[in-house]
């Protein structure tokens, strides 16, 4: 390269296409493709075979020595030779097994070829420049005495050039995944060739322009070169920008110019190669790519070319034949079933719940044109059946029937799409009502044609609680729904082999989402899971991001916690290895992870022992991570998948859901670590750095307390003023009473205090914060351990809120979580251990009857369930609730002419209340009666499905008995299990504790001293005396932030990445309603409590168009 021009050496770099076209040529021929798509690479090689004549003859017209002739053969076979190295692109298009098997033993093994093939790469290198040293006739003395500033120039090049290549070489990834890969990829890499000879020669250009003014307008280029060339021209004191464009026009006038011949010849040879290397890759610019593709089906081999990176990038690119016809061949449609677990939700949340299931139900329908993704929603309640005086069956209670009202009103909302508010006709779907050998269930075809089933649980007949529920839907789904049909065909005689690689294909193309009661969610949430899934094989479960909803200084708290949550510890665990628990409210499961061997069977455990009732029972969606992982599958974290579910809104009830939560995550972190060694071999993604960043993080939960009492006494010291060891032993005095009297009083006394103590430690919090910022203040220096602590969790929450722009808000929410922390890491630790014997539910834990529902939604319900076509009367019945108590209904009298008044008593009217009672036979009778207008049709189940559920509650389901000595026996084991954990609890943290009152008694000889500085960096003559063992646990605590900080950064790039790939592809696509469209407004109430009047049949459809018609009057 150092004998040519400089626009030869970049431009000819385009002819390392050479083969590339002829290996498409002959791929498309054996293809028998021989249509237009054809002729692009022979024109490719007509113009680079151009490129090389025009190269050799232009160079031999200047020198016809022996020396040029060398160098333009071996720069035209090195080209040819480096166009070898993506053979691997086209190996498998030719059908020959020897190509194609060398191909799989490299995929196979890419990272140990990729790192061989660099080692012989620089050897080959380093064997070429001492060869070439001595023969050339050079001494090794002109390759070693380079001047420090030409080395400093070279290796600042270097670095220069590793970085660039790397960045364009993830640009270009980021590109391809963001669906952006004719503006952002093709274009800029094709024009990039052009940049740089334009980059080179303009320069030139105005260098000669300055001289031509100079030496006057008759100054031509031929003398230009010649001056050039010959060294004049240039100032001995000439910058570097100078010398470059001296060099630069050097390599572009040889000595003998004497016309513009050479011009023609180099734009000709060089337009040559730049059209060939384009139409040889042309086919990238009809390439059809999925959403998030992965990088491994983008390019042949993850390596680049650093030295010709554009033409390395765009030949590395996967060719497929493109066909005459247009072959459209999507993914492998992939079915999601949408699995809720509820049990005492309010009307409020199974409404937020319903809808996000129509929604889907309208954004994905039946018979959609995409065919990518279809939905089926189950619902799976527990305790549904109450005994009813009088009824020879048992009837479901009141908080089922509200879920089949919310259904009936919210199928109102989305059964027709017109422009009207109201329409004539009620509906007249009809669904079915079938009773089933675990009770009943609901079948409704929504109005877009997708399915939902309500499955009612009696818990006489089949095993009760949350775990339970997950079992019966997945041997449903993924046992006799997904494997009935394919063991049909093998009983008629179909193929084994054939049958086993349908189903198993089927089994990682079917997902369940994981879903509560009171979950909202958009589509678009669903859809972001389900790419994750689609695009990488070894995810089994991935979750979204949790927003807590509700009211009050709770929720409050909760929401910063959450964010932090995810914002810090789930991205982490997502970059550096897995997350180790998909939230059961909202996560998606792929069907084949969950078949896997030791996942669904072994989660059908029975609970036998104490640990089981902790680690199996309350916390059931970690236990089905941890064992998803330990099986070697992924477990990933969207944080663009948002999914709102209620939390708890008072004090008792968030302690007794985190006394829930916070032994099974230690049981079931604790089994993880357990098993790391033979888990990091199954799992690909968890490694042993990821598995000692758990350990110090557990270790870091279990020192808590102690941590958070030497926090306290840190508070007193510098409030009150006294010596650090008094101030760490009433520090500890409170959490050890509090602990004790845990021991002895009831769990509602227990909290009681604890809130008491928090509502102290948020003052004591509050009160030291601003000393600390006093202090600051009043020394006027910021250098000292807390203010430095305190300086960097604020920027460090800030930064991380502001990298999460729509939720920054929450930062206003960190102030109380700060004054809480002794609370949620101090008083709930102690709280949580001592009750761990405790394996009640502790949220919705109440029997009793539904709550009321208020005046105004009663009046819309039966605005909702009004029949009035034939006359104009309301006649609902008297129904009576889970209590027995009658419910009165309002009977308009049929000879009244006049229209009712529903927002005034005081109009006159005949209006007569009949208090009685009528109870059906069973609940089948009770509910087509009280939802007449439903039409729900009773069918029966097939002997096939019966069998199946029969059997299903004789091996895994069927109902705990209780027995009083064994229900005694577990207890005593939950008793000494929390009596063990709590005491090795109170060693770790004792210990710790000793060990810093023991280095604060000794005094300074142990301490290290650190200089003070005031806020210039001056030294303030000061010292602050630090003890070992807090400088290492706070440099502990300040890496794992920093670690969780950087992959949240990296998170953060990549969860933009896949949000915008999902709105360009969102918006390509027309027929697919936005999220926009799925709002449900919240005026659907008051518009129907403002109805004053009504004369027919009317029922509400389409809510979203209510507001255009606020001023219309309904007659």
């Amino acid at each position: 390269m150092p004998f040519f021009d400089i626009v030869t050496n970049a431009m000819i770099l385009n002819s390392v296409c050479i083969l590339s076209s002829i290996f498409q040529v002959v791929a498309q021929c054996l293809a028998r493709q021989t249509s237009r798509f054809i002729v692009p690479p022979i024109i490719s090689i007509v113009f680079i075979l151009s490129g090389y004549m025009v190269f050799i003859i232009s160079y031999l017209l200047s020198r016809e020595d022996r020396e040029m002739k060398i160098m333009i053969g071996l720069a035209i076979v090195g080209t040819i030779f480096v166009s070898l190295n993506w053979w691997e692109n086209y190996s498998t298009l030719f059908r020959n097994p020897f190509l194609n098997s060398i191909s799989e033993d490299i995929a196979r093994s890419r990272n140990l070829v990729g790192i061989l093939s660099s080692v012989v790469r620089i050897l080959v290198t380093a064997a070429v420049v001492g060869a070439y040293v001595p023969l050339s006739g050079r001494d090794w003395s002109s390759v070693t005495s380079v001047p420090d500033n030409v080395r400093r120039v070279i290796w600042i090049l270097v670095g220069i050039q590793i970085v660039s290549s790397a960045l364009c070489h993830w640009f270009v990834v980021v590109a391809c995944k963001m669906h952006a890969i004719r503006r952002s990829f093709l274009l800029p890499v094709y024009l990039a060739s052009l940049g740089v000879v334009a980059a080179f020669i303009a320069p030139v250009i105005i260098f000669y322009q300055n001289l031509s003014k100079t030496n006057g307008a008759n100054y031509t280029m031929t003398e230009y070169c010649y001056d050039i060339t010959n060294g004049m021209g240039l100032n001995h004191n000439a910058s570097l920008p100078e010398r470059l464009v001296s060099d630069i026009t050097h390599t572009l006038c040889p000595e003998d110019i004497n016309d513009r011949t050479e011009i023609g010849f180099l734009v000709g040879s060089s337009l040559c190669w730049w059209l060939g290397w384009v139409l040889c890759t042309v086919y990238i610019w009809g390439l059809q790519l999925q959403r998030i593709e992965r990088t491994q089906d983008l390019f042949v081999r993850r390596m680049y070319e650093g030295a010709f990176l554009e033409q390395s990038i765009l030949l590395n690119t996967h060719f497929k034949i493109r066909m005459k016809k247009k072959v459209h061949r999507p993914d492998d449609p992939v079915t999601v079933f949408l699995c809720a677990t509820m049990w005492h939700e309010s009307h409020d949340e199974m409404m937020k719940m319903i809808i996000s299931m129509f929604r889907l139900d309208k954004y994905r329908p039946k018979n959609n044109p995409n065919n990518d993704v279809s939905f089926e929603s189950h619902i799976y309640f527990d305790d549904a059946f109450k005994d009813l005086k009088g009824s020879k069956e048992r009837h479901i209670n009141q908080y089922a029937e509200d879920l089949v009202e919310v259904v009936q009103q919210v199928y109102r909302i989305f059964s027709d799409d017109c422009s009207g508010i109201f329409r004539e006709h009620p509906f007249q779907t009809s669904q079915r009502i079938i009773r089933t050998p675990y009770g009943g269930r609901l079948e409704y075809t929504l109005p877009h044609g997708n399915q939902l089933m309500v499955h009612f649980k009696d818990k006489l007949l089949i095993r009760n609680k949350k775990r339970w529920s997950q079992i019966m839907y997945l041997y449903y789904i993924l046992g006799w729904r997904l494997n009935r049909k394919y063991f049909k065909k093998f009983v008629e005689g179909d193929d084994e082999s054939e049958l086993m690689e349908k189903i198993e294909k089927e089994k990682a193309n079917t997902y369940l989402l994981a879903l509560d009661g009171d979950t909202d969610f958009q589509p678009s949430a669903v859809m972001l899971l389900v790419d994750r899934l689609k695009r990488y094989p070894d995810v089994g479960a991935a979750c979204g991001r949790i927003h807590p909803t509700g009211a009050g200084p709770m929720v409050w708290y909760q929401k910063f916690e959450y964010a932090v949550g995810h914002w810090l510890q789930k991205t982490a665990e997502h970059v550096f290895g897995c997350v180790l628990c998909s939230p059961g409210c909202f996560s998606l499961f792929r069907g084949a992870a969950l078949m896997d061997d030791n996942v669904m069977k072994r989660y059908t455990t029975k609970a036998t022992e104490a640990a089981h009732y902790i680690q199996y029972d309350q916390g059931e969606d970690r236990w089905l991570c941890t064992l998803l992982l330990q099986q070697g599958w992924r477990v990933e974290y969207n944080a663009a998948s948002d999914a709102y579910t209620n939390a708890p809104q008072d004090f008792k009830e968030f302690y007794n859901q985190r006394r829930r939560w916070g032994p099974s995550t230690m049981a079931n972190t604790i089994d993880l670590l357990g098993s790391g060694s033979l888990t990091s071999k199954r799992n690909r993604s968890i490694s042993q750095p990821f598995i000692l960043y758990q350990i110090i993080s557990m270790a870091a939960a279990i020192l808590g307390p102690a941590t958070i009492c030497i926090m306290i006494a840190g508070c007193l010291t510098l409030i009150l003023k006294i010596h650090p060891n008094l101030a760490l032993f009433l520090a500890v005095v409170p959490p050890v009473i509090y602990l004790i009297l845990c021991f002895k009083l009831k769990s509602d006394t227990q909290i009681t205090i604890a809130a008491l103590l928090s509502v102290l430690y948020a003052l004591l919090m509050i009160a030291t914060a601003l000393s600390i910022i006093g202090t600051m203040v009043k020394e006027q220096t910021i250098w000292t351990p807390s203010g430095l602590f305190i300086i960097a969790m604020v920027l460090m929450n800030l930064i991380t809120a502001g990298l999460h722009p729509k939720e920054f808000h929450l930062v206003i929410y960190g102030l109380l979580y700060f004054i809480c922390i002794p609370s949620g890491y101090l008083l709930l630790t102690i709280y949580s251990m001592v009750n761990m014997n405790n394996v009640s539910w502790g949220t919705r834990e109440t029997g009793g009857p539904a709550a009321p529902k208020p005046p105004t939604q009663t009046i819309t319900q039966r605005i909702l369930q009004a029949k009035c076509c034939k006359c104009p009367c309301w006649d609902c019945g008297k129904l009576a609730d889970q209590n027995g108590q009658v419910t009165e209904t309002v009977i308009m009298d049929e000879k009244s002419q006049d229209y009712p008044d529903l927002t005034s008593q005081e109009h006159h009217r005949n209006v007569e209340f009949h208090l009685f009672q009528k109870i059906e036979q069973n609940w089948v009778t009770h509910l087509q009666n009280k939802f007449h207008d439903f039409h729900l049709n009773e069918e029966c189940l097939a002997t096939e499905e019966e069998d199946f559920w029969r059997e299903l509650q004789q091996v895994y389901l069927e109902p705990l008995a209780e027995y009083k000595e064994k229900e005694k026996i577990i207890a005593n084991e939950l008793k000494e299990l929390r009596n063990k954990v709590t005491f090795v609890y109170f060693i770790c943290n004792a210990m710790w504790l000793v060990a810093t009152f023991t280095l604060q008694l000794i005094g300074s000889s142990v301490t290290i001293k650190i200089p003070k500085y005031d806020l210039n960096l001056n030294p303030t003559g000061q010292f602050l005396y630090i003890d070992p063992i807090g400088l290492m646990f706070l440099i502990g605590f300040t890496s794992l932030l920093l670690i969780q900080f950087i992959g949240m950064f990296y998170h953060r790039i990549y969860t933009l990445i896949h949000f915008v790939a999902f709105l360009s592809m969102k918006s390509s696509t027309s027929t697919i309603p936005s999220d926009d469209d799925m709002q449900i407004p919240d005026t659907l109430e008051t518009e129907l409590n403002n109805c004053m009047y009504l004369d027919k049949s009317l029922t509400i459809q389409n809510p979203a168009i209510i507001q255009r018609h606020k001023s219309e009057t309904l007659v």
